[in-house]
């Protein structure tokens, strides 16, 4: 199950952004808000190695100041850190730039106009584990991806999961929590958590992110 992160002063976190006053407001609000701010960066081809340093649980990045290496610094964390989760942002929702974030181990994906009680929300719910996406986007990062992915590598055999487990499998890649998707389905939180680990075992995977991908890589959309 995700740690639940209830005290924000247990999340520490980078913020990323070559815009000062952006980056600057940022991590103000994060600290007013009772989060460990421990380290700003202007530039993302230092974000990897600022992370390797101060190891944060978070770390929340604008993709629009140097795509390429933004995405990188991503795939770096992804690949080297699996306990600290990129939360990405953007000022356009545009597809491909979702599609590059996620392919590169983001657990999240947020357009720079939400608010900050979302912004806040969206720290908190990615050092938990949770897949979080902006409303709207997750239709878009799903549908896409599935087109636009390649082939997905030959399983030889693929774990057979319940009707059930499924169902709750498609709303997690849609980024609800386990309440949200307890009142969808009228079904209790702990039964969903339940559904969630069941299928995290069977599947061999260790978290809601990598379920997403799972999700996507089947298209089981919702």
């Amino acid at each position: 199950m995700s740690a639940t992160y209830d005290d924000p002063s247990s999340i520490t976190v980078v913020v990323v952004d070559d815009h000062p006053i952006w980056r600057e407001g940022v991590a103000r609000d994060l600290t007013a808000r009772g989060f460990s701010v421990v380290a700003t960066v202007a530039d993302s081809s230092f974000t990897a190695r600022i992370a390797a340093a101060t190891q944060p649980k978070v770390v929340v990045m604008d993709l629009d100041l140097d795509e390429l290496s933004a995405v990188e610094a991503v795939r770096t964390i992804a690949n080297t850190m699996p306990e600290t989760r990129v939360l990405v942002l953007s000022e356009r929702a545009g597809h491909r730039d979702v599609l590059d974030a996620v392919k590169a181990g983001a657990a999240g994906y947020l357009v720079k106009s939400a608010s900050a009680t979302e912004l806040m929300d969206a720290v908190q719910r990615t050092a938990a584990g949770d897949a979080v996406f902006t409303a709207g986007l997750a239709d878009l990062v799903l549908g896409e991806y599935q087109r636009l992915a390649a082939e997905p590598e030959p399983q030889a055999s693929v774990p057979r999961l319940s009707g059930r487990e499924t169902q709750v499998l498609k709303l997690v890649a849609t980024g609800l929590t386990a309440r949200q998707i307890a009142t969808k389905l009228t079904l209790s939180p702990r039964t969903v958590e339940n559904h969630i680990q069941n299928t995290l075992r069977k599947l061999h995977l260790h978290n809601r992110v990598e379920l997403v991908r799972y999700a996507i890589t089947q298209g089981l959309t919702e």
